[in-house]
């Protein structure tokens, strides 16, 4: 144990039995209580140095899932933050109320002193198992706070310096504690007063969002002191629904309404603010709402609090007017792009109704499905359904990428930077993606070292090409793909799990094509692109749809659209026949167990075909430009059908 530990230790022993120290003068109060906490409540014995307690990935993901939107929510904000302080050596910790760690950034080249550390993904820092540390002092006081170095309880924290603040939910309970956290600092507690701010800005504004996002159908109404802020930034925000109670308010918001409370000797302060009356607190109406929207001027929308007086400038954004029955009534509408890819299979369906709301988010997106399934297609899809669709679409497949260019290929390089190196240099295919969507397909197949290098990208929003110093911005929205499980490669050490973290803001996964409902209307439209093609139009027979059906299609749509690819281009008339099919279907070697079609059953079919053939052919002579013109088909077709059959060409008496 080293000097500096033994001296935090005896300190801590003193100031807990109430015992005069000669530093604690310089100690905050909040400190020296929670160290109380730590003995007499949480019974934590000072002279054991605890190691991190880190979550395994499945109780992790228990608590990612219970908070999955707010986490989704509140992901560009601390992404902001990141960048904000981007090369001072912080990491931001995101934790929900009871102080486990569902989200983290941090500069994946220290991943192991982090781990050590306790600054990571899964980390427990709740009081009672990490003593006094920014999350668990912040959980128990509901304060932001900064836990210098020796202020930590566990002299194992000692180096540390960690930066905290609450977000409350919209009914005021606490939902989770934003924390910004570095291995070394210096000395001065000081030094971390700019972090303490910004992380309480950040908090607010993570909280205000959260509440947006839950109240879209109510009145939002947004207050602030000054008329010149009050359509910029203003700082207390409320939700009121349409009978005119509030229905949830940020932490300042709710400050405010306390104070106003609190501040008229008869009023039953201790009652919870929602469902309260607004007109109980502010002097407006429901119907007065309307009146203070941002197309009013805003010396016209000055509001009283009810008790004080106090003036406040008002901007009230409406709820949308739907009717609970044109809601029930009509489906949601689906932009163009999305509303093509499914023909009424209620699996695909549900996915890209999903992937309608998240088109214009800013969330990374995992598609999940069998090879073939049309990953590429919901991709391309997204993107041309939402704001972006005018920027690049840049697609990579990582599995076709030889990993000693992979890097030069995705992330670019400088003329001269190795050998081989085209003498202008490569731009990169992420910086050709810049405003735009990456597409990263078969990403389970990237090299490990790769994943770091895309991990610091999507967390620092900036590249650095190879042969450069200096990073290159970059804003893109990444969507990846693969017909791996993800979460099986993560638990088997192949795939990073902060990289999977990082690209699951939501999962859509793709049904196969053999449990699609809407097997006959691919079909159709897939033949209705290819005789846009060739300028013919193209249908099946009876029996050859019958043998498309009964498939099991382990290549998926990708081996429906070359299977129908091959018919088209060998059929006649534009009519597909069974011996227009890969020999595969034909047999009926694919089909699956109590299929309509039997195999039996086929090669009756196949078998009459052939004695038909034959007969045509003896009839002729075996003249095989006669038979064509009595067929109506060419030559190249009946010697097709002869090779299919296994029809020797013979003379016969």
């Amino acid at each position: 144990m080293r000097q500096e530990q033994v001296a935090h230790i005896d300190e801590l022993m003193r100031a807990a039995s109430g015992l005069p120290v000669p530093s604690r003068a310089t100690r905050d109060q909040v400190i020296t209580q929670s160290w109380q906490r730590c003995v007499s409540e949480h019974r934590l014995d000072p002279v054991v140095l605890r190691e991190p307690l880190i979550l395994p990935s499945t109780q992790l993901r228990e608590h990612q899932d219970a908070m999955d939107e707010f986490i989704h929510t509140a992901r560009f904000g601390v992404e902001t933050l990141y960048r904000d302080v981007a090369g001072l050596g912080y990491v931001l910790l995101l934790t929900d109320a009871k102080g486990i760690t569902v989200d983290f950034i941090g500069d994946p080249t220290f991943d192991a002193s982090l781990m050590r550390a306790g600054l990571y993904l899964g980390a427990d820092w709740k009081e009672p198992s990490a003593g006094t540390c920014a999350v668990g002092t912040c959980i128990a006081t509901g304060e932001a706070l900064t836990v210098h170095q020796t202020d930590h309880f566990d002299a194992t924290h000692i180096p540390l310096t960690c930066t905290a603040a609450p977000v409350f939910d919209p009914s005021g309970a606490l939902a989770a504690v934003l924390d910004i956290s570095a291995l070394r600092s210096p000395q001065p507690k000081e030094s971390q007063l700019l972090a303490l701010q910004l992380v309480k800005s950040i908090a607010h504004k993570i909280e205000t969002a959260n509440l947006l996002n839950r109240f879209r159908g109510e009145f939002i109404l947004r207050l602030a002191p000054s008329p010149e802020f009050a359509d910029v930034d203003p700082p207390y925000v409320l939700a009121v629904d349409r009978a005119g109670c509030i229905a949830g308010f940020n932490s300042k918001a709710r400050a405010l309404l306390r104070r106003e409370l609190e501040s008229r000797p008869t009023a039953d302060a201790a009652r919870p603010l929602v469902g309260r009356r607004l007109s109980d607190i502010i002097e407006i109406a429901l119907d007065d709402l309307p009146r203070l929207s941002p197309a009013s001027p805003v010396a016209q929308r000055m509001v009283r609090l009810a008790g004080t007086g106090t003036p406040m400038f008002a901007h009230c954004q409406l709820p949308a007017r739907i009717s609970t029955r044109s809601v029930a009534a009509a489906p949601p509408s689906l932009p163009a792009p999305l509303a093509g890819l499914n023909g009424g299979d209620p699996a695909m369906a549900g996915v890209v109704e999903r992937a309608a709301r998240l088109v214009n988010t800013q969330m990374n997106l995992i598609v999940c499905g069998e090879t073939g399934t049309g990953k590429e297609f919901l991709a391309k899809a997204i993107h041309a359904a939402g704001a972006r669709s005018a920027r690049p679409f840049v697609a990579v497949n990582c599995a076709a990428l030889p990993e000693t260019l992979i890097e030069g290929e995705l992330f670019g390089y400088e003329a001269g930077a190795f050998t081989g190196a085209a003498a202008r240099g490569r731009k990169g295919l992420v910086l050709e993606a810049d405003g735009g969507t990456l597409f990263l397909d078969e990403i389970g197949d990237m090299p490990l070292p790769l994943q770091t290098r895309l991990l610091r990208v999507l967390a620092e929003r900036e590249v650095t090409p190879l042969g450069r110093t200096r990073p290159v911005p970059v804003n893109i929205r990444v969507i990846a793909a693969s017909h791996r499980d993800l979460r099986a490669e993560v638990n088997a050490g192949r795939f990073r799990e902060d990289l999977y973290f990082r690209l699951s803001g939501a999962v859509l996964t793709l049904p196969p094509l053999r449990r699609r409902a809407d097997f006959d209307w691919l079909v159709e439209r897939l033949l209705e692109e290819r005789g846009k093609v060739e300028k013919t139009r193209f249908s099946l027979s009876p029996v050859a749809l019958g043998l498309l059906r009964d498939h099991r299609w382990p290549g998926n749509i990708r081996e429906l659209m070359n299977t129908l690819d091959l018919a088209c281009a060998l059929s006649s008339g534009g009519t597909i026949e069974p011996d227009d099919l890969p020999e595969g279907l034909l047999a009926g070697d694919a089909l699956p167990h109590g299929s309509a079609i039997s195999p039996a059953l086929l090669r009756g079919e196949a078998d009459a075909a052939r004695d038909g053939l034959v007969a045509a052919l003896r009839a002729r002579g075996w003249n095989i430009s006669a038979v064509a013109r009595d067929l109506g088909v060419d030559r190249t077709t009946i010697h097709r059908r002869m090779r299919r059959s296994g029809i020797a060409r013979r003379i016969s008496t």
